[in-house]
């Protein structure tokens, strides 16, 4: 499948095929964030409803103090750059990290330098309320970065128009090489809530309002190579973005002021360097002038890069820092220094850096992590997943036989195959591979085992249940994204009804059934794929790039005979299927994310035999 449409799939809208029949969210109906969905349905989403979750947790989580964290003040001077702008001349952190004699929490204070080099732009002139009508930045074409300034409000279409609500839109483009991109915008005065989103010419690719009640907002998004998008200030989303007036309506209004950069900045950097052991978990969150952060690993490698928040989708129990303009949350693999840059922004910021080790580590000592399989049904409380539902009982796996064409007493063949796929992905792969040399997790399933749900250090995965049941869009929803797993008995979703409709839809198991299928090995396969994916959200990985050569479990929508593990042929259960596992990856670009993430030890690491 093209990289196009795997980018559609993967970021913001479906194919036509896969939205037929279905409606967008009623407005303001509290639902589920989509990136902890697989594959998850962004065009159905109420962005607005999602957007005020994420902040409102986000707010929650800033509040949330380290407790007589380490202070470390920036050695550059205010104004000055050049001493620790690389890698190499990174700042070291001494008793910083988690073990004893050591503070697993610093407040790092420093200050950027402006970059003088970037050029102001005038505003744009009105209308340009539709990527046709795009104002040119030559930012990833000629220029590095720019800044810029505007009025939501001033156009045909705001309060003083037609009142259908008034956009900027400003176009953007990459080269030969892929571009990463960070706007932020700043409201000076007046009443203006900014919404920031990326288009290009057939729809929306990503979207970032902002964190803990500012009505600012940051957005950073890579562009492939050789493509043109369009990035978009309002206060709302437009229904159709090639044509004006087709707002929802005026929320809010005022003046913003817009920087947009490539790359890293042109000016200033900060690099600190810290020693970390194999399974710290890192969390670092930065406030004030600095808006991008990234990990980078002893080789060099930048392991983690944000320009956000998304600290909302963390698991309530996790301790990690959030908050400010840009978080970031890394799993150290292996012992070594490790080190932090300060990429984007100017003038004084404050971070705070704190390092834990695993939830699942500090249980009770002996003791080890449970994952449940639960394929019998099961009354689930979906309001966990922010949809604002309460208890839905859910319908078995044996329901969904006949739709696979399967008899009843090919389930205990299904299910085998479940478990093994999960097993082989979850426990072999990561003793085999992980760095964890006290890696210890139990898999245990409704057919062959007592419920242990609820019991403390248990999660689970329930298997059946429809979109109607539970009222959530989606074949698999993950309850958070938690690195290092503090949230221990958590639940997560893999629903069978799409997959399980007739031949046709590329999501149907059924349309890669042929003659010559093994079809038990094949649904099973697939089913514990997806099962793995939803327990990798639980022990801490996001999604990684769909788009690249490398396939992983971690991959989101898009091109769906990747979870499945359908081979070159086409065809489900035959003896060209790949064995899809837990890799090291690029993490998904549309995510607003940059780097390589090691979903394989995210997870060795989470499952740790307690120590406590």
């Amino acid at each position: 499948m093209a990289k196009r449409v795997l980018g559609i799939l993967t970021t913001v809208l479906l194919t036509s095929a896969l939205l037929s029949g279905q409606s967008a969210a009623e407005p303001g109906r509290i639902q589920p964030d989509p990136l902890l969905m697989f594959p998850y349905r962004p065009a159905t989403a109420d962005w607005a409803a999602v957007l005020r979750d994420r902040s409102a947790k986000a707010a929650a989580r800033a509040q949330a103090s380290a407790q007589n964290p380490l202070p470390y003040k920036e050695k550059e001077p205010p104004g000055t750059s050049g001493a620790n702008d690389s890698l190499a001349k990174a700042e070291h952190i001494t008793r910083f990290g988690t073990r004893r004699t050591e503070n697993p929490k610093v407040r790092l204070t420093g200050d950027l330098k402006p970059d003088a080099s970037i050029p102001t732009l005038p505003p744009a002139a009105e209308p340009s309320d539709a990527v046709g009508l795009a104002s040119e930045t030559g930012v990833g074409a000629t220029r590095r970065a720019i800044r810029t300034s505007g009025t939501i409000g001033d156009g045909p279409y705001g309060s003083a128009g037609d009142g259908t609500g008034d956009f900027d839109f400003y176009r953007l483009s990459a080269g030969a090489t892929p571009v990463t991109f960070t706007a932020r915008t700043l409201t000076p005065t007046g009443d203006l809530d900014t919404v920031l989103a990326l288009f290009d010419k057939d729809g929306l690719w990503a979207i970032n309002d902002n964190a803990g009640g500012s009505t600012d907002s940051t957005l950073s998004f890579t562009i492939p190579p050789g493509r043109e998008y369009f990035l978009m200030v309002g206060s709302g989303l437009p229904a159709d973005h090639t044509k004006p007036g087709t707002g929802g309506g005026i929320r809010t209004e005022g003046p913003y002021e817009l920087a947009i950069t490539s790359g890293k900045s042109g000016g200033d950097l900060d690099y600190y360097s810290f020693d970390l052991r194999a399974g710290d978990v890192l969390g670092a969150s930065v406030a004030g002038g600095g808006t991008r952060l990234a990990v980078y690993d002893p080789a060099g490698r930048e392991v983690f890069g944000s320009s956000q928040d998304l600290t909302s989708i963390f698991s309530t129990a996790s301790p990690m820092p959030g908050g400010g303009n840009a978080v970031v949350d890394f799993v150290a693999p292996k012992e070594g220094r490790y080190r932090l840059g300060v990429e984007a922004g100017e003038g004084a910021y404050d971070i705070k850096l704190e390092a834990f080790r695993p939830g699942t580590e500090t249980a009770p000592r002996g003791s080890v992590h449970t994952i449940f399989l639960d394929f019998d049904g099961a009354r689930v409380n979906t309001s966990i997943f922010g949809t604002g539902g309460g208890l839905r009982d859910l319908s078995p796996l044996s329901a969904f036989l006949p739709r696979w064409g399967l008899a009843a007493r090919e389930e205990r063949a299904l299910t085998d195959a479940i478990i093994a796929t999960v097993r082989e992905n979850l426990e072999r792969d990561l003793v085999a591979k992980g760095t964890n040399p006290r890696f210890a997790l139990r898999v245990l399933n409704s057919r062959d085992h007592a419920d242990p749900w609820g019991q403390p250090n248990v999660s689970r995965v329930v298997v059946g249940g429809t979109t109607l049941e539970t009222g959530i869009q989606t074949i698999g929803i993950a309850q958070s994204i938690d690195a290092g797993n503090f949230g221990k008995e958590e639940t997560a979703l893999v629903l069978l009804d799409e997959i399980s409709t007739p031949p046709g839809p590329a999501w149907s198991l059924n349309t890669y059934v042929k003659p010559g299928s093994d079809k038990i090995a094949f649904v099973g396969r697939a089913v514990g794929n997806i099962t793995s994916h939803e327990a990798g959200h639980m022990s801490g990985s996001w999604h990684t790039d769909p788009a690249n050569a490398v396939p992983g479990i971690m991959d989101p929508g898009g091109n769906p005979a990747v979870m499945f593990a359908v081979g070159p042929d086409g065809i489900g259960g035959t003896a060209d299927d790949p064995d899809l596992d837990l890799v090291e990856e690029g993490i998904s670009p549309a995510e607003g994310f940059t780097g390589i993430e090691d979903t394989l030890n995210r997870s060795a690491w989470a499952f740790v035999r307690g120590t406590g």
